[in-house]
């Protein structure tokens, strides 16, 4: 086992991979930018050193040289950043340290979508039915008519919804292909671009897979993913409501065959899109892979009852996978519930200021996993996420009210929040009925409309939370339960403090 891991990352993921080392008995070395001097995963860690600029975290020479120098035995990325980054992967070996991820082979191919949609038709895994037709427009076009429209412009690298145009008719093509080539040269370096057909109101579910370096693969199921925004997931859970039992056996082999035909290694995620093609079954299609730790892998954690991070760490470590397939079963209903600093009144703008006020729910089966505190500066430089919030419970319906309940009690002045959005989602009827699919939201946009008029209530409900003895102080455990209990109707609005 490791001595001491470099958590090369910030905020609720580092925090995360700290806990499971520090239950391994390894020790944590944080790294900070200067704007994240007193960031709760610097606290946390056992030792922390600090790198610079906003942009530090992406500096790999600072963080190979910071991981050498403090005696530092393995790399923990985290997800973004360097996460996916095969060439970070590789200077880690290079630099005799153990990057605790998949090999950079695996990074490198399944990365790029078109060699990851040729994998997976190799292992006999069914893909979107597309098309790579190079640069020339006259090419571009007539690969779109063979498709036939609606078809999905996406770029080859990345992810994230980046470089990515639906295309509904072909005067709108060419347009739609200059953008999302200029998106994706600039987010990741690479302006290559495919045409995959627009598959009718699919669901999108995902499944974790984890291999090791003894040659066993084992899936952990699937996650449901559908509630997203501009292909950015908001709300996940697991299992995926409604899906047959059969249809989860091969949804399941098929990611184990993958990740297997690559030679997969740590914790990775094969990515599928659901699509009901009127034959009484879905269809399942292969989408891309994420080679890498999920932000959602807390719901799979919750129902299969495993610690992931810590099996990444001992699989990086040498050791065989903790468990088998046949030990892996499935309990309950988890929801994972994503908790951003942003207005999705207002386009979803993200948000910047202090916490004044940040108190989470206690309650049995809520996971809550942060990297904030009251007082903690929210700034613009990097992603909005504040926590993500986890309800676990017998089933689908009772975890869902379970998360309602929590969101309702989750306490954040100073800055607006996507938890009043959050809430109506989940009581919405056809969240409550899990007639969801990856349209939902561009359909239901009334559902980021801000309905309530916040100013006397703001300072009225401040007031009160700082003049009521029965609120507790922050992480002191769960709040007094009161029939008018302000903390309630402060979250329900999720208001910017006077």
């Amino acid at each position: 086992m490791f001595r001491r891991v470099l958590v090369a990352n910030r905020g609720e993921i580092a925090l995360r991979v700290m806990r499971a080392c520090r239950e391994l008995g390894v020790e944590t070395l944080a790294v900070y930018s200067d704007e994240d001097r007193f960031a709760p995963h610097v606290a946390a860690a056992d030792h922390a050193i600090g790198i610079g600029s906003a942009s530090s975290y992406l500096d790999q020479a600072t963080l190979l040289r910071t991981a050498l120098d403090e005696g530092a035995d393995a790399i923990h990325p985290g997800y973004g950043f360097l996460a996916e980054n095969a060439g970070f992967a590789a200077a880690c070996e290079q630099a005799g340290l153990i990057f605790i991820g998949p090999p950079p082979r695996a990074i490198a191919e399944m990365g790029s979508k078109i060699a990851s949609r040729a994998h997976a038709a190799a292992a006999g895994v069914m893909v979107v039915p597309g098309e790579i037709p190079g640069h020339e427009p006259a090419a571009i076009s007539a690969a779109a008519d063979r498709l036939g429209y609606p078809v999905l412009v996406k770029a080859s690298a990345g992810g994230g919804g980046k470089g990515m145009r639906i295309v509904r008719e072909p005067g709108e093509l060419a347009r739609a292909v200059a953008s999302a080539r200029h998106e994706a040269g600039a987010a990741f370096g690479d302006t290559t671009l495919y045409l995959e057909r627009l598959l009718h109101r699919p669901r999108h579910v995902e499944v974790q897979v984890f291999g090791d370096a003894h040659g066993h693969v084992v899936h952990l199921f699937e996650r449901d993913c559908s509630i997203q925004r501009r292909h950015q997931k908001i709300v996940e859970e697991s299992p995926s409501p409604g899906l047959p039992g059969a249809l989860r056996t091969r949804m399941g082999e098929a990611a184990v065959r993958l990740a297997r035909h690559i030679g997969y290694r740590s914790a990775g995620t094969i990515e599928f899109l659901l699509e009901d093609a009127g034959t009484g079954e879905p269809r399942f299609y292969f989408l891309e892979m994420n080679t890498r730790l999920q932000v959602e892998h807390p719901v799979t954690e919750a129902v299969v009852g495993v610690d992931l991070v810590q099996a990444q760490i001992r699989v990086a470590a040498g050791e065989p996978l903790p468990w088998s397939q046949e030990q892996l079963t499935l309990r309950g209903h988890a929801i994972e519930c994503r908790v951003y600093a942003e207005d999705p009144a207002a386009g979803f703008l993200p948000q910047a200021g202090r916490l004044a006020v940040y108190r989470e729910p206690v309650s049995p089966g809520i996971r809550i996993d942060s990297g904030v505190t009251e007082g903690t500066e929210v700034g613009v430089s990097y992603d909005p996420l504040l926590a993500k919030l986890v309800a676990l419970a017998e089933t689908r319906e009772a975890a869902r009210c379970r998360a309602v309940a929590a969101l309702r009690r989750y306490a954040i002045l100073g800055i607006r929040t996507n938890i009043p959005f959050l809430v109506r989602v989940l009581e919405h009827p056809r969240f409550r009925a899990a007639t969801i699919d990856t349209g939902f939201l561009d359909e239901h946009d009334e559902l980021a409309a801000d309905t309530e008029d916040p100013e006397a209530l703001t300072a009225a409900l401040a007031a009160a939370a700082v003049h009521d003895p029965g609120l507790q102080p922050p992480r002191a455990g769960a709040p007094t339960a009161r029939e008018a209990d302000p903390w309630d109707r402060l979250t329900r609005w999720g208001r910017v403090s006077p």
